[in-house]
């Protein structure tokens, strides 16, 4: 009789243990919905600030990408070109290659005949409408890392509004079920601005970093082609 008790008890605190681990199991879903409208619109903009973050990073990343392209033996023809005279040439190359490198070039080769100084200003002023090209949108970047976070702070500021209105509603009895909806839109919000916070951060600096690499090898062709320029024939 006794372990007949004893047996029942411990399958009924099993069934009890089941119990309680099923509820404590919350999927992401649940927990976005559980943060109430205001939650859910906050998180709903978080998402697509990541959305639009993730695609301007690719964008531009298979952009920078394919500018960073460039023949290793394009700079070789270019000086012969330039050096037997054949200017025309030299221009229809870089036009064929298409790339910011050969743009430069090509807007060097064509003040070809003035002075260096003159060449040198025009591949400049090419130069900075390159850049601006690459590092389309990359701002964009910046402004969500930096966004994303105070938008999840907001959210968390809203829930705990929420979560002290109720409270004061249900006369000053502390119920953590009168609490729970105001601080889920605290926490996932948080948790969402970070997210895409990080995320953005990680992709501006990635894109950045690339940037800079292709800005260094336009600045390396120029020099060569401006040195080439200033040879002694």
């Amino acid at each position: 009789m006794l372990n007949t008790l004893l047996q029942t008890t411990q399958e009924g605190a099993e069934v009890l243990t089941d119990e309680e681990s099923v509820e404590k199991t919350l999927s992401i879903i649940e927990l976005i919905s559980s943060g109430g409208t205001a939650g859910q619109f906050i998180i709903g903009v978080l998402f697509i600030l990541l959305v639009g973050a993730i695609y301007i990073y690719f964008e531009r990343i298979f952009a920078i990408k394919a500018a960073s392209q460039v023949d290793s033996n394009f700079m070789n023809q270019i000086k012969d070109h330039v050096s037997n005279g054949k200017i025309d040439s030299a221009q229809m190359l870089c036009a064929q290659v298409n790339s910011p490198v050969s743009r430069l070039i090509g807007k060097g080769i064509s003040r070809i005949g003035k002075p260096l100084a003159d060449i040198n200003t025009a591949i400049e002023n090419a130069g900075r409408l390159e850049i601006y090209g690459l590092e389309k949108n990359v701002s964009i970047l910046a402004t969500i890392s930096g966004a994303g976070p105070m938008i999840g702070f907001l959210g968390t500021v809203i829930g705990m509004i929420l979560a002290i209105f109720e409270l004061a509603n249900a006369g000053g009895t502390i119920q953590m079920d009168v609490l729970a909806s105001g601080l889920y839109t605290a926490m996932t919000t948080t948790v969402a601005g970070l997210i895409v916070g990080i995320v953005a951060y990680i992709a501006y600096n990635h894109l950045v970093v690339k940037t800079d690499k292709v800005v260094y090898q336009m600045e390396a062709n120029s020099l060569e082609f401006l040195d080439h320029l200033n040879e002694p024939t």
